[in-house]
């Protein structure tokens, strides 16, 4: 399914107010950093969420249910309390204890189950048939793609100026499959993915979504065991490349955020700046790159 600019048009016009206009911070020549870690409940998947809730129409009486390796299933919390609609998430018994403690508060029932966000969308689904919830998918729903896809739009009304390049790091495929919507063929999108964790790379190579393996420091937010199909379509239809980089990277990348920046961000979040940090991604000369800095539901103390 391939999701268009006027579908993510559409998306920003429901979701009007009801989702931050995250800022734009310059980050040196030629470098830009889009901070959507200070999105509503800490990530961009509040957009997507947001917007799966609202097209569906009157939500039933059993509230939604989704499942998450933690940003999503706090998206889908925090647009419940706000819709004033019952809540149910199922996370990995291996999500942070940040993000298990926060959709407590944010007032949904928490369901911990199985090692991976596979397992724990699995109980999800059969949960939500059984008791006639709406379930939201994390990532591979068209109007999760479309809800995402609208920080792209902010990022061309915020640089008037122009850029080239926006580096994405890529789970599911959720966020880039909107940034592509938004901004294609106006604007490169890259992907960024933990070579252990590489869903959408394997997906391009073998041509559909294929599952992989999932381990290292970013899997509670990048743990997707196979790419959205939505996602692979729209970065083969656009030859969008993927990079990987390890979890050295992506460790060393987050410590550069918070000493350099003093931004907080979770690993996931920091493989997108890793691929520059790295040498995974090598801008040409001149090039105008924008990090996509997508959350920050993380334990700062590593930082301290």
């Amino acid at each position: 399914m391939i999701i268009t600019t006027d579908d993510v048009r559409a998306a920003a016009a429901r979701l009007g107010s009801r989702v931050r206009r995250t800022p734009v911070m310059p980050a040196g020549e030629g470098l830009w950093f889009k901070l959507e870690q200070t999105q509503h409940a800490g990530s961009f998947k509040t957009r997507g969420m947001f917007n799966q809730i609202l097209a569906a129409g009157p939500v039933p009486a059993a509230g939604i249910v989704a499942a998450s390796g933690g940003n999503a299933g706090l998206a889908a919390a925090y647009a419940a309390r706000e819709l004033g609609i019952p809540a149910e998430v199922f996370v990995p018994v291996t999500a942070p204890a940040v993000k298990v403690a926060k959709l407590g508060k944010l007032g949904a029932r928490v369901v911990q189950v199985g090692d991976e966000y596979a397992e724990a969308y699995a109980a999800a689904v059969v949960t939500a048939q059984s008791s006639g919830a709406l379930f939201c998918h994390a990532y591979d729903d068209p109007h999760m793609v479309a809800g995402n896809g609208t920080l792209g739009l902010e990022l061309a009304d915020q640089l008037p100026g122009g850029f080239d390049t926006v580096l994405v790091a890529v789970g599911g495929g959720g966020l880039i499959a909107g940034v592509i919507a938004a901004l294609h063929p106006g604007v490169r999108v890259v992907a960024v993915e933990p070579v252990t964790a590489a869903a959408l790379h394997a997906a391009l190579a073998a041509g559909s979504p294929v599952d992989v393996p999932v381990s290292g420091v970013a899997a509670d937010s990048l743990g997707a065991r196979r790419a959205g199909q939505i996602a692979y379509e729209m970065a083969a239809l656009t030859g969008t490349p993927s990079v990987l980089v390890d979890d050295q990277a992506i460790v060393d990348a987050r410590r550069g955020l918070w000493d350099d920046y003093r931004l907080v961000v979770e690993h996931g979040t920091a493989a997108a700046y890793a691929a520059l940090t790295s040498g995974a991604y090598v801008p040409s000369d001149g090039e105008r790159v924008v990090v996509l800095l997508c959350g920050a539901n993380t334990n700062p103390a590593d930082l301290a």
